[in-house]
């Protein structure tokens, strides 16, 4: 049997999944750029991570082996937000709601 020489990458054609040796072993080169950092979500980015990690562990670990999640998650904390704002300041229409009666008086 021939020696080959393995290499230290390579990319799978089928999958488009890089290789990495370590060892023995080729692992997947899986880039954690799915991973969000806590500090770039607000209240309803965490409460989205927090619903897939505790109701949808499949949907969470196929958005983050496909490296969607942050993305995801940042959707949602944008979409969340601006329609929290939309629902507020129509509301404060609704309500005769003014920066000068906030002003004067606040129990109103």
């Amino acid at each position: 049997m021939e020696n080959k020489e393995l290499k230290e990458r390579f990319i799978n054609e089928k999958t488009g999944i890089e290789y990495i040796k370590k060892g023995d072993y080729y692992f997947p080169n899986l880039v954690d750029s799915a991973s969000v950092n806590p500090k770039e979500l607000s209240k309803y980015g965490k409460l989205r991570l927090k619903y897939l990690l505790e109701h949808k562990k499949e949907e969470y670990t196929i958005l983050w082996t496909e490296n969607k999640l942050r993305s995801h998650l940042l959707e949602i904390d944008k979409t969340a937000n601006e329609r929290f704002s939309l629902l507020m300041k129509q509301f404060a229409e609704q309500e005769k709601i003014t920066e000068e009666l906030k002003a004067s008086n606040q129990i109103e």
